[in-house]
């Protein structure tokens, strides 16, 4: 028998090396990831969800939108940021007031409660989504994104709306992220130039982060979020 003259710290040496190499060859945490997708398919859905899942678009006013026949009526009351706002913050967010605002609340309050509690929240009044406009599936994404995927915008975002990042860092990531589509200056994409549209910085940074409804856009939500408010400091350096 074999014996081997191992001094104690080597066996401290091994295991520190032990729990610091493990987690490098670690399999990937596959659940997470399949949920992070899901939650950037949720604030797709948050967006515009007809236009995500393909569902008939509404032609009637949402019964709990206030302003029947308004200019933001029939299928934009049903989209869940017309009434909650891009910051999720409703009646106490950029839609407090102006040409948006329904003095209906936002969802802040609604982040780490139970998924299956806010998809079951979608189908009663005064949601009152049925299954052919969100399927199963659609609103479970939907329910993840309002639970685990809101974001403090007070973070990104300065109080006269203007995102808080790097411009420098953000056009590297555009131009290596972004321009394959939009190119360098956001025009490459006709119908929809970046430039115009870029002063709603909240707004900019939901859909960086999460897509763009329908589109084959990639979601940001796995990147470090300031990437996206640094993408957004660029965006509005493009032509208007």
């Amino acid at each position: 028998m074999i014996q081997l003259n191992i001094a104690p710290w080597q066996y401290v040496v091994s295991g520190i090396l032990a729990i610091v190499i493990a987690p490098m060859f670690a399999p990937p945490p596959a659940i997470a990831a399949e949920e992070e997708s899901a939650i950037a398919r949720g604030g797709r859905l948050y967006d515009k969800w007809f236009k995500e899942n393909k569902a008939e678009k509404p032609t009637t006013d949402h019964a709990a939108y206030p302003h029947p026949g308004g200019k933001y009526g029939k299928d934009a009351s049903w989209r869940c940021k017309e009434c909650h706002g891009w910051d999720y913050r409703g009646n106490e967010g950029a839609y407090a007031s102006g040409k948006h605002a329904t003095g209906i609340k936002g969802i802040r309050a609604a982040a780490g409660k139970d998924p299956k509690e806010i998809a079951d929240m979608l189908r009663k009044p005064p949601h009152g989504y049925t299954e052919a406009q969100l399927s199963a599936t659609d609103s479970s994404d939907l329910a993840l994104f309002v639970s685990k995927g809101q974001i403090d915008f007070a973070t990104l975002v300065e109080a006269d709306g203007k995102p808080k990042g790097d411009g420098a860092k953000g056009e590297a990531y555009f131009n290596t992220l972004c321009a394959g589509c939009h190119g360098t200056d956001g025009t490459k994409i006709k119908e929809a130039p970046l430039g115009p549209v870029s002063g709603n910085a909240v707004e900019m940074i939901h859909k960086i982060l999460n897509g763009q409804p329908g589109e084959a856009m990639p979601a940001l939500r796995a990147l470090d979020p300031q990437i996206s408010a640094d993408i957004a400091v660029h965006l509005q350096t493009l032509p208007k």
